[in-house]
């Protein structure tokens, strides 16, 4: 292919804030935390109604460097529509980042859509019709951005010319049938366990490359989905991140709590030319001088 497409930006705002996600501009850190899979005492407080945890947990994953919050809510025996609504609203009064919304129930999508002042990121969607159908109209009706996975309901494709598909696939349904702009699609190019197999990272930054010379559209991924089962996973979430970032990953769901990786995504800003003069690491580095002093 001679001719790369024009490489986009997409734009998330709070009510005072806007972040720009893109190529030529630094990384997106998306703080993964204030979510409750896997964390039984966070659960068992939501299902009482206590949403105090969410406060310390904003606070870490902003002090740790987020530019977005996603909020999932996804709790067992709860009204997920009512507790993301709630949680939500809260958010916004503790900080001005900007939210990605994160549910696989269309109703508490909606309700998280309908509270939130800005323009949010929505996690997700995958290839498969319906799901399509449900989210998308939603997404345009509230104007958010979308993280769409190119995966159907066959399976998760290991190969990367069916990812390829499938990406098209979500582009053409989501700009040609929704009316929605190719730069408000945010691809999640699918990492993988290495400890299942070896090859998986190689296969994902051959899929960031295609996308983005392809699509120019921005990318996202579970970013500890990769060290998943391995020992010292923050070496590899610390190596993996820029590699990616080499490849076109412009975004990342992660856990800001984990310095090493927070740097090592800062380091990489700096030598790929995406933070001028190196304002982010300088202050970056004063900012730690300062604490510690």
């Amino acid at each position: 292919m001679t001719n790369p497409a024009p490489r986009l930006e997409t734009r998330l705002r709070s009510a005072t804030q806007e972040v720009v996600i893109g190529h030529d501009t630094r990384f997106c850190l998306i703080g993964e935390r204030i979510n409750p899979t896997g964390r039984r005492i966070f659960q068992e407080q939501l299902r009482a109604g206590d949403l105090s945890a969410i406060e310390r947990d904003v606070k870490a994953q902003v002090e740790g460097g987020a530019d977005v919050l996603d909020i999932n809510m996804g709790v067992p025996l709860t009204d997920e529509a009512d507790l993301l609504a709630k949680a939500i609203t809260m958010v916004q009064g503790l900080t001005d980042k900007p939210i990605c919304i994160d549910s696989s129930v269309v109703e508490a999508l909606e309700a998280g859509l309908s509270v939130y002042q800005g323009r949010a990121l929505v996690n997700s969607i995958t290839a498969e019709d319906d799901r399509m159908a449900q989210i998308l109209p939603l997404v345009k009706k509230y104007d958010a951005a979308i993280i769409a996975l190119p995966n159907d309901e066959d399976e998760i494709p290991m190969e990367v010319e069916k990812r390829i598909t499938l990406t098209r696939k979500i582009i053409e349904v989501a700009t040609k049938e929704y009316g929605i702009a190719a730069a408000d699609i945010v691809i999640d190019p699918l990492a993988m366990p290495i400890g299942a197999d070896g090859s998986v990272a190689l296969t994902f930054f051959e899929t960031v490359r295609r996308i983005r010379d392809e699509f120019g559209v921005n990318m996202t991924c579970g970013a500890s989905n990769v060290s998943f089962g391995m020992p010292s996973r923050h070496a590899l979430g610390s190596a993996f991140l820029p590699m990616a970032m080499q490849a076109g990953l412009t975004s990342a769901i992660m856990d800001t709590r984990t310095p090493e990786i927070v740097e090592a995504v800062k380091a990489a800003d700096l030598l790929l030319g995406h933070d001028e003069w190196g304002g982010s690491w300088i202050a970056a580095h004063r900012a730690r001088q300062a604490a510690t002093a």
